[in-house]
């Protein structure tokens, strides 16, 4: 059974809402004032009290006159509204689960094979599916829209790759409080325990089998890095590019970084933010690349001064696109994960939540992969053959 719930929400920061105050007091009168009124007018309504008017009109005419008294009394305190979330009461009965996915966004091609992914197991499953995302990459605002929307929706399931990991946690807890599953893909939230669970890329341990892959290829010289950074203070950012430097064994800020520049995970950004880095310094011989897209801004900044062969270009994602990049010449290296087996088992935990009412916990690794037609020894790793077979995306 679905059942719909109402939660009273405050405005922070408004002196008028101190339940102490005037406007507090004046509220309660007036509540009192209400309750009262509409205790008499049910009397008039019924019969009870004498009066020349008992027709149906009259009726109506209280309730809506009621009604608008009410709507004055919150417009004059401004101190709360009343929003009507849409809580799951039947996980374990054997229902039928509904699952709503909110994403960064709905263009990054990562995203879009991860929302296929879960329509198609959702599909599979047959169970209801909604999908929803923010505007651009950080869009907290946008994405707490779509979990409210999805909660009136009834969704007993809520998967998410939360633009930032603290943004969404106050309407990640109401989903939770008012009996919703949440499951954080791709992206952990901080605390991790503000989700049921994650299924998600190691993000650190990816960033770590990028740099140690560089370093391997530089074949002990010295590194001189670029680094291509995504949005800066993102879970996913932070955690790659500290593993990058925990596997290329450099520390932040060490002198052999000549330079980096934050991209926001926008190939034209990345190629803007490389040009320019390469007007201050053309002596490298390494780039670390948060994604794909922007090692395709960097592989083009550089090509453009004719430096694309002078430095190991790596990156993070395994779209099929990044694999042919790497088969084409343009990165040495890639690291794949898999959107598609964190969407899947998404929708599987959300089917098994509604049926026994048994819920996922902690974090899920789905696994990472390198791949290069460059081996180098002591790094595990497969060739873009088996990465065209294996990669999300358009093969």
């Amino acid at each position: 059974m679905i059942t719909s719930r109402a939660r009273t929400v405050s405005r922070v920061g408004n002196p008028l809402c101190d339940s102490t105050g005037p406007a507090s007091r004046w509220r309660r009168r007036r509540s009192a004032q209400v309750r009262s009124s509409t205790r008499t007018n049910r009397r008039l309504a019924s019969g009870n009290l004498d009066s020349p008017t008992r027709a149906p009109d009259f009726r109506r005419r209280t309730l809506a006159g009621l009604a608008t008294l009410t709507a004055a009394a919150l417009a004059v305190s401004g101190c709360t509204v009343e929003r009507h979330w849409g809580g799951s009461t039947n996980a374990g009965s054997g229902g039928k689960a509904k699952v709503g996915l909110v994403t960064k966004t709905d263009t990054n091609p990562y995203f879009v094979e991860l929302r296929a992914a879960a329509a198609a197991a959702a599909q599979a499953q047959g169970v209801e599916f909604s999908a929803l995302a923010g505007q651009f990459d950080g869009d907290n605002d946008g994405q707490v829209r779509a979990i409210e929307n999805l909660m009136q929706q009834g969704a007993t399931t809520i998967l998410i790759t939360p633009s930032s990991s603290t943004g969404v946690l106050d309407a990640i807890a109401r989903a939770r409080q008012s009996g919703v599953l949440v499951i954080a893909l791709d992206t952990a939230t901080e605390p991790a325990e503000a989700v049921d669970a994650t299924f998600a890329t190691d993000n650190f341990a990816a960033g770590k089998q990028q740099g140690a892959y560089v370093k391997a290829a530089l074949a002990g010289a010295a590194p001189k890095l670029f680094m291509v950074d995504g949005t800066a203070g993102s879970t996913v950012d932070t955690q790659r590019h500290t593993g990058f430097l925990a596997g290329i064994g450099l520390a932040d800020g060490a002198p052999e970084i000549r330079g980096r520049t934050p991209a926001d995970g926008d190939q034209s950004k990345a190629q803007q933010g490389v040009e320019n880095l390469l007007q201050r310094t053309t002596d490298i011989n390494a780039v670390y690349t948060m994604n794909e897209p922007m090692g395709r801004g960097t592989y083009a900044a550089l090509n453009g001064r004719g430096l694309a062969d002078r430095a190991v270009i790596g990156s993070i994602d395994g779209g099929c696109e990044g694999v042919r990049n790497v088969r084409d010449g343009q990165f040495d290296v890639t690291v794949m994960q898999f959107p598609r087996k964190m969407a899947e088992q998404g929708v599987q935990a959300a089917v098994e939540h509604a049926r026994s009412g048994a819920k996922p916990s902690g974090f899920v690794n789905t696994g990472s992969v390198v791949i290069t037609d460059k081996p180098m020894p002591g790094i595990e790793s497969q060739n873009t053959q088996w990465g065209l077979q294996n990669c999300w995306g358009t093969k």
